[in-house]
């Protein structure tokens, strides 16, 4: 799970745990206030083992599931930038890693990311597995951070780039906990909005973020196949 400093056409965008994206389709979520997860950490002593990272990956959406329009977006170059978080304690407190492409370490884990048509919306699909311990506490920690603090900087590389944070009402797809929020990041004059979404079932997590409208549409089918049997 991670937090990258990534530049777009539209200039530099900071995105926690996402991938950029520079739709402004904020509807539904203008007003919301509620508490961002619902559910309860539900670990058991007879915990299956978690699934390996190649089991993960045939578990991911891909252009078939999706539909038309959606190609695969060639993976980033890693970033190394030096990244300063200011006005939000919390999250400078997760550390340097927390703010440049560092991850809660799930050893576990596949991604892939698209890109929608020829307009600039993407949408990314994270995949971990862990004990439900390890899950759990990992993304709480993260979110609560983040929702945390409703307007914060980061300054990536010199740039600074604000950073609005917005709770969102958990969806109702199923799984065991669930979060959501609603980011949006100002450089150079320019604004991206992206959503967030994480879904725990057992002991697999489920991330999927990019512009609203299209995690909207297909949060429901990535929890369907990360989670079929087999």
């Amino acid at each position: 799970m991670r937090v990258r400093i990534a530049t777009t056409a539209l200039g530099i965008t900071a995105a926690l745990l996402v991938v950029p994206a520079c739709s402004t389709d904020t509807t539904g979520s203008t007003h919301q206030t509620s508490l961002s997860r619902t559910g309860q950490p539900t670990g058991s002593a007879h915990e299956p083992a978690a699934l390996t990272s190649v089991e993960l990956e045939s578990r991911l959406l891909d252009p078939r599931d999706l539909g038309r329009g959606y190609l695969p977006k060639p993976a980033r170059t890693a970033q190394h930038d030096h990244v300063t978080v200011i006005g939000c304690p919390a999250l400078s407190a997760l550390g340097g890693d927390a703010a440049t492409g560092g991850t809660l370490t799930f050893p576990n884990n596949a991604k892939a990311d698209f890109t929608y048509g020829n307009s600039s919306s993407e949408i990314s699909e994270e995949l971990y597995s862990d004990s439900v311990e390890q899950l759990s506490g990992g993304i709480d920690r993260i979110f609560d951070a983040m929702t945390g603090c409703p307007n914060y900087q980061v300054v990536a590389g010199g740039t600074p780039v604000e950073v609005t944070s917005q709770q969102l009402p958990a969806p109702h797809v199923g799984g065991d906990q669930q979060w959501s929020q609603l980011l949006t990041f100002t450089a150079q004059g320019r604004s991206s909005v992206v959503k967030q979404t994480a879904v725990r079932d057992g002991n697999l997590l489920l991330i999927v973020s990019g512009s609203p409208a299209l995690v909207d549409r297909h949060l429901g089918r990535a929890l369907a196949k990360a989670t079929a049997a087999g």
